[in-house]
């Protein structure tokens, strides 16, 4: 097993709450985590038919007939247990009783918050960051973990890409999407995903989403917020600051997994990525994901955003270190080093008293360096915690 950054702080959360509840994408190996920490707790799948109907058929039953050391696999099947749990919970009154793990994270969460609100530690599994890929047998370099995405089966089994993405969409689109939230427009739901991965890095138009999938606005939003609930992409919110007035207030859209970008967007080997138009398009995906994914990690919710305003001048990324103090990244998929990438760095730190020592240009070059404007990190150093910034 490929030790995974949340281990700590999932005990950590059994030591304070009663029930903890990790949620995240299908095959981000929430399961194989839950386990390997827990391993004296009970554990019931309940994508097993015979467990579900059990805990359907006698939901006070199949709480109170067990102890209080219980994994509960899938657990958004039986939306009754969660009353239960709170009950049985309340009474017991320790930390630590119940782990509840689902792939189906808009079910999951809506039953956490109608009977456990309070009672649960939620934590988000990602699928593997870059560290920690960086402890599988293969070890892979920014541009293999850029193509293969953290997906821990792509690195347990060895297996080809394609034939790993094209098994996910489709379990994904089949088990998630139509069974529980009845989108019967399998086709038109894909065609948006694809969508999406061409709109990965740049400003969400709905209105060009809706018209280029042949739906409606409204169907387009519903859509997106079911691709973010089940953390398949993501929203980059817009900085804002009262100093400036001309801020754009559009987001951007961004994967979770690189890999799965890559595959939407039919790039099928590494040296095919390296040779794209895309290439910068997915770095900047990549740098931005594996961010977040950083905070995702610690529980923490990411404090990121982009700078954009209408005169034309950007920033990738911003991160809102506390409410005084922000870095500024500015990511370039090239190997050599420009001065003119650190420009927008130079006139916004300016603007809102960012040094130089909080400006990063992230880039493929072969080693960190420093300039008077800015520092220059290796995707590999930003990633790894290698990097001079320290991360929250």
């Amino acid at each position: 097993m490929i030790p995974r950054t949340l281990a700590g702080l999932t005990q950590k959360m059994a030591s304070w709450f009663p029930v903890v509840s990790v949620t995240g994408p299908r095959q981000s190996g929430k399961s194989t985590l839950v386990r390997s920490i827990f391993p004296d707790y009970d554990y019931l799948n309940l994508e097993d038919p015979q467990i579900r109907r059990a805990a359907a058929d006698d939901p006070v039953g199949f709480i109170r007939n067990r102890g209080d050391h219980l994994i509960l696999d899938e657990a958004q099947y039986v939306p009754d247990l969660f009353s239960m749990i709170q009950v049985v919970s309340d009474e017991r009154s320790t930390n630590g009783q119940y782990i509840l793990s689902g792939s189906q994270n808009f079910l999951m969460l809506k039953s956490i918050h109608q009977s456990l609100a309070g009672r649960v530690g939620l934590l988000r599994l990602l699928p593997l960051s870059f560290a920690e890929a960086q402890n599988a047998d293969s070890s892979p370099s920014i541009e293999e973990f850029m193509f293969r995405g953290g997906f821990p089966r792509l690195y347990d089994e060895d297996m080809p890409e394609q034939i790993f993405f094209s098994s996910y969409l489709d379990t994904y689109l089949h088990r998630d999407v139509e069974g529980s939230l009845d989108v019967r427009r399998l086709t038109d739901f894909e065609r948006v995903v694809r969508l999406c991965a061409l709109s990965a890095g740049n400003l969400v138009n709905y209105s060009h989403l809706a018209k280029d999938a042949g739906v409606d606005y409204r169907t387009i939003k519903d859509w997106i917020s079911i691709l973010e609930a089940s953390y398949v992409l993501f929203e980059l919110p817009p900085f804002f600051s009262n100093k400036v007035k001309t801020l754009i207030k559009t987001p951007k859209l961004y994967f979770y997994d690189s890999g799965l970008l890559c595959y939407l967007l039919g790039i099928r080997t590494k040296e095919d990525l390296l040779t794209s138009p895309l290439l910068g398009q997915v770095f900047e995906n990549l740098i931005v994901s594996e961010t977040a994914k950083m905070y995702l990690n610690q529980g923490q919710t990411p404090p990121l955003s982009f700078y954009r305003d209408k005169q034309g001048t950007e920033v990738d990324l911003v991160e809102q270190v506390d409410s005084s103090h922000l870095r500024l990244i500015e990511i370039k998929s090239g190997q050599t080093y420009h001065n003119r990438f650190a420009q927008h760095l130079s006139s916004v730190g300016e603007r809102f008293d960012v040094a130089a020592d909080g400006r990063y240009v992230v880039s493929r070059v072969e080693s960190s360096f420093t300039t008077p404007v800015a520092r220059v990190e290796t995707a590999a150093d930003w990633l790894t915690g290698k990097s001079v910034r320290r991360t929250a």
